[in-house]
């Protein structure tokens, strides 16, 4: 017995939460390691995905590209693109960092241009970086530097005069040069980058079209634009959120529905285990599942169907209990025309040391279809969040 305690649960068969020997196993071969895919977006998975490499190469991370605020939002009022700023936190803390050069770029790309300087001193930075000469370029040895540099180059020739360089994430900027010359797809440049830092696993985003969320409050507001709904850039929301859907841009409130990418049908198709982990309830979770044929493709699998809810306060999912967000989901799936098992097979919670702020009710839950898996996610170490090494450890024992 290890420090999480074993528990056993049954889906279609007897499960040992943890399985140590399944781990370990894991562990030994990660590169033949499970198809967890989550649905997900932000960082609250970051810990989790640096922890998960340890044991599978193959994880899938489905991810949000409608992002409007901070530079992710200079980026998109530029260059009329989605948002790439989740899709860099993930492909890093995916990436081997044990690689030659990874954690040269690794600096490279979390690093942001000053928000207090000048413009022509931020362009004048950014000038230094596509010549080779910036100190956190020079450090990166080739040819990964100089497919960098010719990112940075690109950028440069296509950044509108105006264009606000405060604050701007390295990273994003070199991503956007890779979607702009790639004919404004996010695929090639999201592959290129992943061979380039040796990410260990797959990320793509749910579309790729410049489209935002929107969502109707109880009180009946409308809001549009994620920014205004996380609670991290403008005041948190004062009224529950009722619906969520897609809109063209920040000006038109008015519903589009685009279709699923289709190579997220295939990795949905190809999953061991579908995860809604933690993160932002609505703007990082439930936006994965607005595209057309997501709740679709997920009820076609019958692979284990894992929710792990938020511990603490999530701005977005005022009054929530555990019980109204699965509902929620199974909702979402509805909506694509599924009428069969839309709620997830699994809930996973830590009632022992995780704080669900409203009081955890587990008969609910179950009666909506779902069973509670009650297990350790909360470390010393973590507290009061959950640990990504004990989350890791229960998701690989349920493939």
């Amino acid at each position: 017995m290890s420090d999480l305690q074993c528990r056993r649960v049954s889906i279609s068969r007897e499960v040992a939460i943890p399985d140590h020997l399944k781990v370990e196993r894991y562990r030994r071969a990660p590169e033949v390691g499970p198809r967890i895919l989550f649905f997900s977006g932000g960082t609250a998975l970051r810990d989790t995905s640096r922890e998960l490499i340890r044991y599978t190469h193959n994880s899938v991370h489905i991810i949000t590209p409608f992002d409007s605020g901070g530079s992710s939002a200079v980026l998109r009022d530029a260059f009329a693109m989605p948002a790439v700023g989740d899709i860099r936190n993930r492909l890093m803390a995916l990436s081997d960092q044990t690689v030659h050069g990874n954690p040269e770029i690794y600096r490279l790309f979390t690093y942001r241009l000053s928000e207090d300087a000048e413009q022509d001193e931020l362009k004048a930075e950014l000038a230094e970086m596509a010549s080779g000469k910036h100190r956190y370029v020079c450090s990166v040895p080739d040819p990964m530097r100089k497919i960098i540099l010719n990112h940075f180059q690109d950028f440069l020739e296509r950044m509108p005069a105006d264009f606000d360089l405060r604050g701007a994430s390295v990273g994003n900027l070199v991503l956007a040069a890779g979607y702009l010359t790639s004919r404004r797809q996010m695929d090639p440049v999201v592959y290129l980058f992943s061979k380039l830092v040796q990410v260990c696993g797959t990320v793509m985003p749910v579309v790729n079209r410049d489209l935002h969320l929107a969502a109707r409050l109880r009180d009946d507001r409308v809001i549009v634009g994620q920014h205004l709904l996380t609670g991290k850039e403008s005041a948190p929301l004062d009224s529950p959120v009722e619906s969520l859907w897609l809109a063209e841009s920040l000006q038109d409130e008015d519903p589009v529905e685009p279709t699923v990418d289709e190579n997220v049908l295939e990795a949905l198709a190809q999953a061991e285990l579908i995860c809604y982990p933690v993160g932002s309830f609505y703007t990082s979770v439930v936006a994965n599942l607005l595209p057309r044929g997501v709740g679709s493709a997920v009820a076609d699998n019958p692979c284990p169907k894992v929710f792990v809810p938020n511990m603490g306060r999530d701005p977005e999912a005022i009054g929530m209990t555990v019980a109204d967000q699965v509902a929620t989901l199974g909702e979402c799936l509805r909506a694509d025309g599924v009428t069969e098992r839309t709620v997830p097979d699994l809930v996973i919670v830590d009632t022992r040391r995780g704080d669900y702020r409203i009081p955890f009710d587990a008969e609910g839950v179950e009666a909506l279809g779902a069973r509670v898996v009650d297990c350790d996610l909360v470390s010393d170490e973590s507290e009061p969040y959950i640990d990504g090494r004990l989350l890791s450890q229960v998701l690989l024992s349920l493939t």
